[in-house]
């Protein structure tokens, strides 16, 4: 692709960068930001600087968050001893969508995948172990994704927490084997946590 200003290919290759976007709808996006008033793309620019610097995770549940605790950690009215394990802030985007959970959240920041080089040291799993032996945790749900992947890391986190003999669990399989959370809609989803089945049993039937 041959590019009349540097700029302009600068730009074009930053975008493609993006997940999802060669090089063409790369061009396409810059081209519509070069025809939009320039307020308007430099609001896109600082929205973007200021989500890089300034930007936090929760120091309980590793959830993106404005401040130190996330607003659903912070919230009294949450059960303390209930905590949804999910993959990232797009699954706990999603169950909370679906108004059915009412305890807090533990995000790991990936699942188990060799191939891809991630292990579970790479994982937020240490600090999940630690609220568990804490004592205040009473229940956890499993609601990672049904590939292997999530299976190897549900069960991982299993092993790691069974000897302090508290409830553990995981959404049921309303959710199609392989299919993502974020792409559920909101009503499977909701069953799914509130028909949620003992980890135990699921192992049984894999």
């Amino acid at each position: 692709m041959e590019f009349s200003s540097k700029l302009l290919e600068n730009a074009v290759y930053e975008v493609s960068q993006l997940p999802g976007i060669g090089k063409r709808t790369a061009l396409r996006l810059v081209l519509h930001l070069l025809r939009q008033p320039k307020d308007q793309t430099n609001k896109l620019s600082f929205a973007l600087q200021n989500l890089r610097n300034e930007i936090k995770y929760c120091a309980n549940c590793h959830n993106i968050s404005d401040r130190d605790i996330c607003e659903i950690c912070a919230n009294p009215k949450r059960d303390d001893s209930l905590v949804c394990v999910v993959e990232d802030v797009r699954d706990v985007m999603a169950i909370e969508n679906t108004s059915q959970f009412k305890g807090k959240y533990h995000v790991l920041g990936g699942k188990i995948s060799p191939m891809d080089g991630i292990g579970p040291h790479d994982l937020n799993i240490p600090t999940l172990v630690n609220k568990v032996k804490s004592g205040v945790v009473k229940e956890v749900i499993f609601a990672l994704s049904s590939t292997m992947e999530g299976d190897t890391t549900n069960f991982y986190i299993y092993k790691q927490i069974e000897p302090y003999n508290i409830t553990t669990s995981t959404i049921a399989r309303g959710i199609a084997i392989g299919d993502e959370l974020e792409y559920a809609d909101e009503i499977t989803l909701g069953r799914s946590i509130l028909n949620r089945i003992p980890f135990e049993n699921s192992l049984k039937s894999s």
